[in-house]
């Protein structure tokens, strides 16, 4: 029997204001994790690409417009869970359009890179944050 477990692709990304600060999102009540701060961003759907995914989600979650050319590639998270092994791209983005709002009920938080773990993060979250830490 093999070992081997479902593959989920999800994006995310850190978004950046105009001071360097990073926005966290809150998991809400209610889903897996719920409590723990994270990258804003989702599942790819079948048929998108993850930069794709990442502009619907930041539209769905925030509220906010943004292209693809706006998202720039730093690094990724790799992570077995009990059920299945997470892949996620993490994206940094200094261009958007409009002030995020939290459109799913999620408690929302622009943090100074230095400062990002202070605050509980999903495993495969954390190991972003010295990537952050470098580039800002």
């Amino acid at each position: 029997m093999s070992d081997t477990k479902k593959l989920v692709l999800v994006v995310a990304c850190a978004l950046v204001d105009s001071d360097n600060r990073v926005l966290l999102a809150q998991r809400p009540e209610g889903k897996s994790l719920a409590g723990l701060w994270e990258f804003p961003g989702g599942k790819v759907e079948l048929g998108e690409t993850p930069e794709l995914a990442l502009v619907r989600e930041l539209k769905e979650e925030l509220g906010i417009d943004t292209k693809v050319s706006c998202l720039a590639p730093l690094t990724f998270a790799s992570h077995t869970y009990d059920s299945f092994h997470l892949l996620m791209p993490l994206y940094v983005c200094r261009r958007y359009w409009g002030t995020p709002q939290p459109l799913e009920a999620q408690a929302l938080k622009w943090v100074r890179p230095t400062k990002l773990r202070d605050y509980p993060m999903p495993p495969a979250d954390e190991p972003l944050i010295s990537h952050l830490i470098d580039l800002l």
